[in-house]
């Protein structure tokens, strides 16, 4: 095993010792929007976010059901199977089996196996001061997921985020390849914030961040004052707030603490590589850079 939990990566890496790894993770999840063959899409993709992030290619997986079977029809199972499915189809990777169980409350997602070159695997503890960071997908998914919950979110405003979260970050994690990219992680249930400190940790380095820089779904602001927050957000910036010196406004600084689903990828890059990243990736913004020492500095 050369990537374990000691720097909270994305994934596991064992070496198969003739140049290549294999990069393993799992992720399960309850519902988090109304149709269930989009929250088979969206377990699948979040899935496949790890290893994008560590610079593999998805392989196989093996998913894992939860159901409630004498609440809720097998037929609504079905639909979050082909969801799922259809997803990994799209990633080239090869479901080879799964599990399931009968549960209280149902519960979907995957464990995957990816594939990559020893040399080229990307954790999160490579970053260096002086190094520009980047961000591939906007925020707020986990503020419209709880106006989803509590029926309070447009249908627009939830279509647009369904389809940021199911899709991939493959190729995100290509241009992170090809523009050497010193460090990577995708950013999920801690938030922008709480993933770029474990990205900090790891390579011992700080961080500084623009919050006008950082690309947020238009409308999250506005359900924010309407009181959609969520537990886990919550705790995200409970967790963060004695690390962080920020000069933002409570709720600016909650949208960078706001767990996400299926986000994107936070990239830590060379100053000379930006310019061809950005230009590989549509959507991606520089929202700060590495600094020297260990605080985490936040400006409006």
């Amino acid at each position: 095993m050369i990537v374990g939990f000691e720097t909270a990566d994305d994934a596991g890496v064992y070496a198969l010792g003739d140049g290549r790894a294999l990069v393993q993770t799992v992720d399960i999840f309850a519902p988090i929007v109304d149709e269930p063959y989009d929250w088979g899409r969206i377990a699948a993709a979040n899935a496949l976010s790890d290893v994008y992030a560590m610079g593999a290619t998805p392989m196989t997986a093996l998913q894992y059901l939860a159901w409630p079977r004498d609440e809720l029809s097998f037929d609504l199972a079905g639909e979050v199977l082909l969801g799922g499915m259809d997803v990994m189809a799209e990633a080239g990777c090869t479901v080879v089996g799964g599990h399931s169980i009968d549960g209280p409350e149902p519960h979907y997602g995957f464990a995957v196996t990816g594939l990559a070159e020893t040399n080229l695997i990307k954790t999160n503890s490579g970053a260096r001061a002086g190094e520009a960071l980047v961000l591939t997908k906007p925020l707020g998914i986990g503020i419209i997921s709880t106006a989803i919950k509590h029926a309070r979110c447009p249908a627009a405003l939830a279509a647009t985020a369904i389809e940021i979260m199911v899709g991939l970050n493959q190729a995100a994690g290509a241009a992170a390849t090809a523009h050497n990219a010193s460090a990577v992680t995708d950013v999920t249930g801690f938030g922008l914030l709480g993933h770029l400190r474990e990205m900090c940790r790891a390579s011992g380095v700080g961080a500084s961040v623009q919050y006008s820089r950082v690309p947020v779904i238009d409308g999250v602001a506005e359900l924010l004052i309407e009181g959609m927050w969520a537990g886990g957000s919550q705790r995200n910036l409970e967790s963060l707030e004695s690390e962080i010196d920020s000069s933002l406004e409570d709720d600016q600084l909650r949208i960078l603490v706001d767990a996400q689903t299926s986000g994107g990828l936070l990239v830590s890059l060379p100053p000379e590589e930006v310019e061809g990243f950005l230009s590989d990736l549509a959507g991606a913004a520089v929202i700060g850079s590495i600094t020297a020492g260990h605080e985490i500095t936040v400006l409006p």
